[in-house]
């Protein structure tokens, strides 16, 4: 027996495929979709009235025994509602068959159109902003990640890494796809725009630890930041920002950190240049996927009055942030560490962070 090609491989792969239809979202405010719906309902309601009409012989009225277009009217709500008191009934063989074909139906097309009105504007509505209360409940010491693109998604990714719980990240995005993928991940998502203030107060930005932004422009990014720091002025915020001009702008706008890529790219291709696995050590200690990582803490009581190479976490100690001013590992200052310092050292990825006591 021949074996199969690799084309007719692939043609069977594609053909057990599940279908994924090609999309695009429709944008109606919420008059309109209710106003579709019921002019989907009234125009089936009228094609039946229609019907009903046209043989109206083959029905008896058993009041006075004529129907007329108020009977016709009358039959027609009732019908379509199931309700179904008896005084009007079809006789004939043809309105039977009419009523089976034709009626019955339209009479469940317009219940479902009732029924996912009351579905999209009561019941999902309801039960969306009661679980929407519930998780705001919880929001507390959370990261919010505004924007949900490549820098987003792999900051994401990386926390998880990192062993923050998916529960306590909350992700905004206008893109239903993006926040898709979010979801999938365990985060919580809203689509929202994140250069609102009820947008960012929604997913308690106030009380969040830390606030990501990768809106994708420099421009969306720096109203990003500068509307949660109007709003949640103790929060630390980091901030993607590709243009070289515009670091300055997110830092007056709030932000504590601002990233370049293109930088960080331009730093790790300059280190390839000087030696074959300085940009693979440089990629392994922003990643906690490596051996080693970079870690940032507060110093600990024990570790108050002791030098930078003396760290309780027997990490490697680079620098110190005392007052707002870094000293490097060479310097005088770091040989005595005071209360209040933070210390930025190097750990194996497998060893836990030294946490304050």
């Amino acid at each position: 027996m021949a074996l199969p090609t690799l084309r007719h491989l692939h043609r069977q792969a594609v053909h057990e495929r599940r279908f994924i239809p090609l999309r695009r979202m429709i944008r109606l405010p919420v008059w309109g979709d209710l106003g579709l719906r019921l002019g989907a309902a009234l125009l089936l309601i009228s094609l039946v009235i229609l019907v009903h009409w046209l043989d109206r012989g083959g029905l008896r009225d058993s009041h006075d025994g004529s129907v007329s277009f108020l009977d016709v009217v009358y039959f027609t709500m009732i019908s379509v509602t199931t309700t179904g008191y008896g005084d009007i009934v079809p006789v004939t063989d043809r309105a039977r068959l009419l009523e089976a074909l034709i009626v019955t139906p339209v009479r469940v097309l317009v219940l479902l159109i009732f029924i996912g009105a009351a579905y999209t504007f009561v019941i999902k509505r309801g039960w969306e902003k009661w679980r929407m209360a519930r998780i705001q409940k919880e929001l507390k010491d959370h990261v919010v990640v505004l924007g949900y693109g490549v820098s987003g998604a792999e900051a994401v990714a990386e926390l998880i890494a990192r062993g923050v719980a998916p529960q306590s990240i909350v992700v905004m995005d206008t893109n239903p796809g993006r926040l898709a993928l979010a979801e999938e991940a365990g985060c919580n998502v809203i689509q929202a725009d994140g250069t609102r203030d009820e947008d960012q107060m929604a997913v308690r930005i106030d009380r969040a630890k830390s606030v990501l932004v990768s809106a994708g422009r420099d421009d969306s990014s720096i109203l990003m930041v500068l509307t949660a720091r109007h709003l949640a002025p103790n929060v630390p915020i980091s901030v993607v920002i590709r243009a070289e001009d515009n670091e300055l702008l997110a830092r007056q706008a709030g932000a504590d950190n601002v990233i370049n890529p293109v930088r960080f790219t331009g730093l790790l291709l300059a280190g390839s240049a000087r030696g074959a696995h300085t940009a693979e050590y440089l990629a392994d200690l922003a990643s906690v996927g490596g051996m080693v990582e970079l870690v940032e803490r507060p110093i600990l009581p024990e570790e108050v009055g002791k030098s930078l190479t003396e760290l309780a976490s027997n990490g490697k100690g680079l620098r110190v942030y005392r007052g707002g001013k870094p000293y490097g590992f060479w310097q005088p200052e770091v040989r005595k560490l005071h209360a209040g310092d933070i210390i930025v050292e190097i750990q194996p990825t497998d060893m836990p962070e030294a946490e304050p006591a």
